[in-house]
């Protein structure tokens, strides 16, 4: 056999083996499709070119399906919404405007309420469905989960129309009492009553407009930039002063205890608005001649120590359903006892939102008719975590502080720390 026909039989094999390749590989790609498997569907090379990489880095759930309606690719996001069973859509109408897209060509999209699975509290999944034709045999579905953003949007109204409520009350109020003060000229009585509802209604108006301000400083919950080491002490004796009256007009008794060689890492004005708010919840919420307690210590973290700081009332308590809701913006457990006491519903949520910006947590337990503890738990300062525990009997065996049975009781822990109380008449 002369040169020249070796190289033509050469050529002939080659030829016979990339069509045998080409034919297993064909055959290979579309069993995939006609069974597809979850790791199969992740890297199908039937896609066109740089498809598999711009789905990969899309924040959308994507589903593509082929002319049989199985999917060929389906991203993680689109199993974790329940897109995808079996290696089939489940979604019916999503389904059906595939099949209608593949059929004319038209990019589709709507908007649906899914059920949630598993949840069995019927909640709906909000999402949006876009569907487009991918070449001539492939149909993409993009799938945007919209839970979120709609309720950040519902947030939203209800914080607008609380506001404006809220806003309009005074405003209405102190335009009655200007008109009434005018009608009463001749009267000093009358002038002197109306005058000192209208400081009512302006005080509440402006701590109304304060706490706004407060809570649009800190509900980003972004991390502090101007942190500094902040004396618990000074934050406890601060929040005392500004309940003092309040207090004193009621009989009750405010006593602090554990606050001694304490220092916490944050924001002095926050930390001090989260908890006066908490101090003077706790007073404007107490029976008259009850005591209020403020307790803190230093607990062990695997992080890194924590400053707990617990306020203690014997107040009305808080029912398990309102516990769920009392963090959220405007929401009274009893309305008209807040807007008789000036509460505006927003302490509580600027409480939650400074410790989240701190890296801490606030939490509460209560029981109706036995008055209520709300702890917040907040870094210590780094200067202070090298100095040995001074009351390594406040934590229990773990290292965590023991949750007391009633802490409105004399005998809870959460009084049994409070030395040298100060107390009002």
């Amino acid at each position: 056999m002369d040169v020249n026909a070796a190289v033509a039989a050469a050529a002939a094999i080659a030829g016979v083996l990339t069509g045998v390749i080409a034919m297993l590989a064909f055959r290979w790609s579309e069993r995939d499709l006609k069974r597809p498997t979850r790791t199969s569907l992740h890297t199908d090379p039937v896609l066109p070119p740089g498809v598999d990489t711009v789905l990969s880095v899309l924040r959308s759930s994507a589903v593509v399906l082929d002319e049989g309606d199985a999917v060929v690719k389906a991203s993680s996001a689109a199993y974790a919404l329940g897109l995808v069973r079996g290696g089939k859509l489940s979604v019916e109408p999503m389904l059906q405007m595939a099949r209608d897209t593949r059929r004319d060509g038209e990019i589709r999209q709507v908007e649906l309420d899914l059920p949630r699975r598993g949840t069995g509290r019927g909640e709906a999944l909000a999402v949006s469905a876009r569907v487009a034709p991918l070449g001539s045999r492939l149909v993409l579905l993009l799938v945007e989960d919209l839970t979120e953003a709609r309720r950040i949007e519902a947030v939203r109204r209800d914080f607008v129309a609380n506001v404006s409520h809220e806003l309009k009350t005074p405003v209405g109020a102190l335009s009655l009492l200007s008109e009434a003060v005018m009608d009463a000229s001749d009267d000093p009585e009358a002038v002197e009553r109306f005058a000192g509802r209208m400081q009512i209604e302006a005080t509440r108006l402006t701590n109304l407009v304060q706490e706004l301000i407060d809570l649009s400083r800190v509900q980003n919950d972004d991390p502090l930039e101007d942190a500094e080491p902040v004396r618990v002490d000074e934050l406890v004796a601060e929040a005392m002063d500004r309940c003092r009256h309040a207090a004193g007009t009621k009989q009750i008794t405010m006593a602090a205890g554990g606050t001694e060689d304490l220092i916490m890492w944050g924001n002095r004005g926050q930390l001090a608005a989260a908890l006066g708010n908490l101090v003077e919840n706790a007073v404007n919420y107490s029976p008259a001649r009850t005591r209020v307690g403020i307790a803190a210590r230093r607990i062990n973290a695997p992080g890194g120590d924590l400053i707990e700081i617990a306020v203690t009332d014997q107040g009305i308590g808080i029912s398990d359903k309102d516990k769920e809701r009392i963090f959220e913006r405007f929401y009274r457990v009893d309305p008209a006892r807040s807007r008789a006491t000036g509460g505006t519903g927003l302490g509580l949520a600027i409480v939650k939102h400074v410790a989240a910006s701190h890296s801490g947590e606030v939490t509460v337990w209560s029981s109706e008719g036995q008055g209520s503890t709300f702890t917040l738990r907040l870094p210590e300062a780094g200067a202070a975590r090298d100095r040995a525990h001074q009351h390594p009997d406040l934590d229990d065996e773990d290292g965590q502080p023991a949750p007391p049975d009633s802490p409105t009781s004399p005998d809870s822990p959460a009084y049994e720390t409070l030395s040298a109380p100060e107390v009002l008449p």
